[in-house]
Parts: C-alpha cells; structure tokens; sequence
C-alpha cells in the first residue's frame, strides 16, 4: 500500500533498555530500527513512542495477570521509575516527538494512544517494537478491530523467539497489515 505521510505515524513500541537487554543481537536491531527513525523524520512522518510503565507499587498490576506479575514480583524487573521508561537512547525521542505509557500488552490498553492518533489524523501505523508476539501482534490485532491501516517493519520487530517472529511477520500479519522490510518501507 502507498502511504500517505499526511496520515501516518511510525510507532516505536516496548524499546527500553531492559527489552533491549533481553534481545540477542540488541545491537544490530538497534542499528536497522534507527534507520527506520531516521526515515520518518526525512519524510516528516510523526513518531509516537510506546513504552510500559507503571506508578510506584505498581497498584495497576493484578496477581492473576500471568504476563504482569512477574514484573510486580522481581525486584530487579523496574517499570515503576521514570528511567526504566526511557526509550533506549540509540533511538530515543526528540523534541516534537510523543511518548505514550501503556499499562497492558496492546499499546492501545491502559493508554492515550487512540486519543492521540485520532487528534493528529492518524490513520496509518506503521509498527516497530519488542517483543512481535507482545506488543506488535496486540497492538496491530487491536488496530485492525479499530480500523485502522497498519504496516510492520518486519526487520524492525524482535522476538526471544525467532521462530515465533517467522511465523508472525509470514503467515499471520499478512492477514492484517502490510508486512515490509525496512528497505522496501524506504522506497515508498
């Protein structure tokens, strides 16, 4: 699909220095994804920064939520300060650019997201991020159920499990979303 840079946003989902950390090859994803950056600023396309975080305690997380306790419960895992919620500095945010704090899996949930895409005339995401089976595969399942136009950067998406991305960015969000590599985005 032709993007029309008037209605689309890059969204930069989950790239903290502790999802980072948690990455092989952290390094060379950082790298393809500044490029990605450094693409829509050329062309004037907004970029919305997603990360997760939560108040001090963190009273929004529930015991029985399986993906969140275990932050709730390991004292080193820190996504109630405002430095755990910065986005990892190769990539981080410049003046003009939003940050949104998201409180579930979906970059949607917990967050002001919509609001902020609908007041800018967003109708287009393109989707980057850690982890492609968290929050690119929520984020882009809830975008489509709210009709939104999306793409992913295949190559600017990471998983634990590379197997898992495989079969995501191949079999899965085809059926939803445009699925590109970072070269072939830039040629548009």
């Amino acid at each position: 699909m032709e993007q029309n840079t008037n209605n689309t946003a890059l969204l930069v989902m989950d790239v903290q220095q502790f999802t980072i950390g948690m990455l092989q090859g952290g390094e060379a994803y950082l790298a393809i994804l500044s490029k990605a950056v450094e693409n829509a600023r050329a062309k004037k396309i907004p970029i919305i920064y997603v990360v997760i975080g939560f108040r001090e305690g963190y009273p929004e997380i529930n015991q029985a939520s399986k993906t969140f306790s275990r932050i709730k419960n390991t004292p080193d895992l820190r996504f109630d300060t405002e430095e755990a919620m910065k986005v990892h500095v190769a990539v981080a945010p410049v003046k003009g650019d939003i940050t949104v704090v998201k409180k579930r899996v979906s970059a949607f949930s917990g967050s002001d997201l919509e609001i902020v895409l609908r007041s800018m005339g967003i109708r287009h995401i393109v989707l980057t991020g850690i982890a492609t089976s968290g929050v690119v595969l929520s984020t882009l399942r809830e975008a489509a159920d709210k009709d939104y136009i999306a793409t992913v950067l295949s190559d600017c998406c990471a998983d634990m499990d590379e197997e898992v991305h495989r079969v995501l960015t191949t079999k899965v969000f085809p059926r939803q979303a445009d699925v590109l590599t970072l070269e072939e985005w830039t040629k548009q």
